[in-house]
């Protein structure tokens, strides 16, 4: 019987990527998403992966959504949380509506994903996590405080429940991915993307499926010996 898979915001960028590739590689894949309808119906359509609409950041509709997937497939044995968005900003005309609502949907949906999948995963003593933090978790960035807090929060909140899920044979990873080619990094202006790529010492933005090569390695079932790291995908542009 394969794995069963849920991947939040799962129907574009690296979501659609990981969603894709895990399927192509034998899991069950349910894929999470929020807002756009048109776009999750043709992601649906073209890759036969049922979609499931929930706000990560609202504990409850986390909790019905994963309840959910459990009803159509089954426990749910490998979660990515890659749900997540900007609201760019210096602090000192940051609004609070910007800060709070990165931090949620960010920071506190993988909380709110974790804990509707972790008692299960302590039951069946199996569980593989990967949380998609960001390079600027890491290094920080001008205009980000918001969001850099919340990536970098997600990188301490996984290696905490590494060591919580490691005597249970759950594994909890992030990968802090560099700026891919995804629709998040197109919004970002011209000018600010050559600045950007001029720091990146393989010269380009990463594809989606590159990042989605490396939750594909963690999630594995040979992989559990790998817990509480942090995979940087980043073309040089930040080395810890």
């Amino acid at each position: 019987m394969s794995r069963i898979a849920l991947v939040t915001g799962g129907v574009s960028g690296i979501g659609a990527a990981t969603s894709t590739l895990l399927q192509k590689s034998g899991f069950t894949v349910a894929a999470n998403y929020f807002g756009n309808d048109e776009e999750a119906k043709a992601f649906s359509k073209e890759t036969g992966i049922p979609v499931y609409s929930w706000n990560v950041a609202d504990f409850a509709a986390s909790q019905a959504g994963v309840a959910q997937v459990v009803a159509d497939f089954g426990p749910v044995d490998v979660l990515i949380n890659n749900a997540g968005i900007t609201r760019d900003g210096t602090l000192h005309k940051m609004t609070e509506e910007q800060w709070r609502s990165v931090i949620d949907v960010d920071l506190s949906g993988c909380f709110n994903m974790c804990r509707a999948v972790i008692e299960g995963m302590r039951e069946r003593r199996f569980g593989r996590i990967v949380n998609i933090s960001s390079v600027n978790g890491l290094s920080g960035q001008f205009g980000q405080t918001n969001y850099a807090a919340a990536k970098a929060g997600v990188i301490g909140f996984s290696k905490a429940l590494a060591l919580e899920g490691a005597a249970r044979n759950i594994t909890v990873n992030a990968i802090a991915p560099g700026y891919t080619d995804t629709e998040m990094v197109a919004a970002v202006p011209e000018q600010a993307m050559q600045g950007i790529l001029s720091g990146v010492p393989i010269g380009r933005l990463g594809h989606p499926e590159e990042i989605a090569r490396g939750v594909l390695y963690l999630v594995a079932d040979e992989a559990g010996f790998i817990t509480g790291t942090t995979l940087s995908i980043n073309g040089g542009k930040y080395m810890a």
